[in-house]
């Protein structure tokens, strides 16, 4: 049995992994949906000084003292970005990665080079979807109470994790067993993007016939690549 480290993207948070975890805990894996800082549930601690780098040390430390080994890390949107730096810092835990319709960045990059489309909503601190946005374009086709209940649950994205640039020193470099997994209804980042990354790694390239959120519209397929 594999243990999954899954890591959501942006405006997100470990709940949109919930029909995904299910279905792999079923199957007897262990799985952990950490929200990242400052998003989710951890809304209310959204502050200056959050970016990638300490997103990623978060992820590192929860591999170090829960003691994990052999990790399946998975990361999908701007979770690709928390993803690499993890394993960059934690390679001797990590037996795979997964980018799921994934931003790989490489160093010096940042988000806003690859998707440029600005949020509905803006703070001083983070940005987001608007509720309207998301069941209007983010979720759009999908099954009407799954769309309701993902824009229920939107929060704000720490800024500066859409305008720092990565650092990865050796994540690029590095040998992995990396898979990506392209949806091909979506827009961003785009299979131009996760191409590059797929050739850089020399990654197995997976497709998956539906949009950027494949954890809720297509959690069976998902689930079925994962495992395979």
């Amino acid at each position: 049995m594999a243990t999954f480290v899954l890591i959501h993207g942006a405006y997100q948070g470990g709940w949109i992994w919930q029909p995904v975890a299910t279905k792999l805990r079923a199957e007897g894996h262990t799985v952990y949906t950490p929200s990242l800082d400052g998003c989710g549930e951890h809304q209310s601690e959204l502050r200056e000084g959050i970016d990638t780098e300490t997103q990623a040390q978060d992820i590192v430390d929860l591999l170090f003292y829960e003691d994990l080994k052999d990790v399946a890390l998975v990361g999908t949107s701007t979770g690709g970005m928390v993803m690499a730096r993890v394993a960059e810092q934690a390679r001797d835990r990590i037996a795979c990665i997964v980018f799921v319709d994934a931003l790989a960045l490489f160093d010096g990059e940042c988000s806003r080079d690859i998707v440029n489309r600005e949020a509905p909503v803006n703070t001083p601190l983070g940005c987001g979807a608007s509720r309207e946005d998301a069941l209007e374009r983010m979720f759009k086709g999908m099954d009407s109470g799954i769309a309701a209940w993902a824009a229920d649950r939107l929060t704000l994205h720490p800024r500066r994790c859409f305008e720092q640039p990565v650092r990865l020193s050796d994540f690029w470099s590095q040998d992995w067993d990396a898979t990506v997994i392209c949806c091909t209804q979506a827009q961003n980042p785009g299979e131009a993007h996760q191409r590059r990354c797929a050739d850089k790694l020399g990654a197995r390239w997976l497709e998956l016939d539906t949009g950027h959120y494949p954890m809720i519209s297509a959690p069976d397929e998902l689930v079925r690549l994962l495992l395979d």
